[in-house]
């Protein structure tokens, strides 16, 4: 374990600094705010505290602090004391040290005493040193980049299912893949459960949106047919009450309709492409499919490069910089839902998860992802990569059209802080693609 001491003097206090190197990237700080300082924490605590303090006597805000003080104890302004002076004096220890802080301070009061200096500790986590391994030539599995012409008829497939047209039937009875309309009411032990029942419910037969065998044994049924259907529900069912009860729910047939899908040919090529024929058209998806599977390729090359370097280096990762990482993409991920019309309440209603268990599957991620980014930002210092003004710009103009605003607009909003997160991001995609021409397919 390393130790540094150093005194800080701003604002006419003085502080006493003890940082200890802990284990694993962690740092412990030992800050000592003189007595003075601490006598303005209390002066702010009782201004802040004295119109809501009683005194037999005297009104509400006039009461002196030595009568408080003799009456309730000192110790009644400590609390607002203390909260007043750590905030500024942990981060003028931060900024003293140069420490980069991956994680929330855990702080504890040692010394607080009234006439005395006060001594807290913060320990933090920051950020790890990475020792890189070999990032050259790595070696990983060649895609197999070919487009079949299975490709190009699964492409042209799901263009006939949007193109298609459902029409009524009349004359028989259900089929596979058709899309009937029902009423339906679930029922077991003989009782009507909530939930169990709809009317003229739409419903593809094979789709398997319903449990069990339920859509199976709509098949050979017709319209108005008074139909059984026997099923059990699953044992992992997201309804409690019903996870492995066997179920019986009265059926009837309303409608039945079949997709009519417009036939391949030239025709189909000019109505659903700029093209007068299917070859041509056919020749686009090719060459779609083609820049799709490359684009697929160089990802996968990149993420399995990326795998193997992050496998070569050398790390210590604190566990409150993964928990942070794993909470923000936590609320980046109640954000997404929100977006959806989802909230996290209703999320874990389908899925059986609670904000427990959410976090814990966001750590694996939030390691790998934090372990990404520190290998990439060694190598683009020991590759002493750089952004250029074009390259910031060319940014800066993308970000201007997602957030469909004026470039000089967003070149103004962006402060230095966000100039230079940018330009990190930047030099670690440029880094990826570094290793990544580097590595050899095999």
């Amino acid at each position: 374990m390393t130790f540094l001491l150093y005194k800080l003097r701003r604002n006419n206090f003085k502080m006493n600094v003890n940082v200890e190197t802990l284990e694993k990237s962690m740092v412990k700080l030992t800050i000592e705010v003189d007595a003075d300082r601490f006598e303005e924490g209390m002066k702010h605590a009782y201004n802040k505290n004295k119109n809501k303090i009683t005194v037999p006597g005297f009104r509400k805000g006039k009461v002196p602090r030595q009568l408080i003080e003799k009456t309730y104890g000192a110790e009644i302004f400590y609390e607002d004391a203390v909260n007043y002076i750590i905030p500024e004096a942990y981060d003028k220890a931060i900024e003293e040290n140069k420490l980069e802080v991956v994680s929330r301070p855990e702080v504890d009061v040692q010394q607080v005493e009234k006439g005395k200096s006060m001594i807290f500790t913060a320990e933090v986590a920051v950020k790890p040193e990475v020792t890189l391994g070999e990032y050259k030539n790595i070696e990983v599995e060649k895609s197999n980049i070919e487009v079949t012409d299975e490709d190009i008829t699964g492409e042209i497939e799901k263009v006939r299912d949007k193109n298609s047209r459902l029409v009524d039937v009349t004359d028989r009875a259900v089929q596979d893949n058709d899309q009937v309309m029902i009423d339906f009411e679930g029922f077991v032990d003989g009782e009507a459960f909530e939930g169990g029942k709809a009317e003229n419910y739409s419903l593809t037969i094979g789709s398997h949106s319903f449990i069990d065998t339920f859509e199976e044994q709509l098949i050979g049924k017709t319209i108005g047919e008074d139909i059984e259907v026997n099923v059990t529900f699953p044992e992992d069912y997201q309804q409690e009450d019903l996870q492995g009860k066997e179920a019986l729910f009265k059926v009837k047939v309303n409608e039945i309709k079949f997709k009519e899908l417009p036939e391949v040919d030239d025709e189909f090529a000019k109505d659903v492409s700029e093209f007068d024929t299917l070859d041509e058209y056919k020749e686009d998806i090719k060459a779609k499919l083609l820049e799709q599977k490359e684009n697929t390729a160089k990802n996968k090359k990149q993420e399995d490069v990326l795998e193997k370097v992050i496998e070569n280096a050398t790390m210590e990762i604190a566990d409150p910089m993964i928990d942070l990482q794993a909470e923000n993409m936590t609320n980046d991920f109640a954000t997404r839902l929100q977006y959806q019309g989802l909230s996290l309440e209703q999320y874990f209603g389908f899925t059986g998860q609670n904000m427990a268990t959410l976090k814990e599957t966001m750590k694996t991620d939030a390691e790998k992802r934090i372990k990404s980014r520190l290998v990439l930002e060694a190598i683009a210092k020991a590759e002493e990569i750089e952004v250029s003004e074009d390259e910031l710009k060319e940014e800066l103009q993308k970000m201007a059209e997602a957030y469909n605003m004026e470039y000089d607009k967003i070149a103004e909003t962006i402060g230095e802080e966000e100039k230079e997160s940018i330009q990190d991001d930047i030099k670690n995609r440029k880094a990826l693609d570094f290793i990544a021409e580097q590595a050899k397919e095999v």
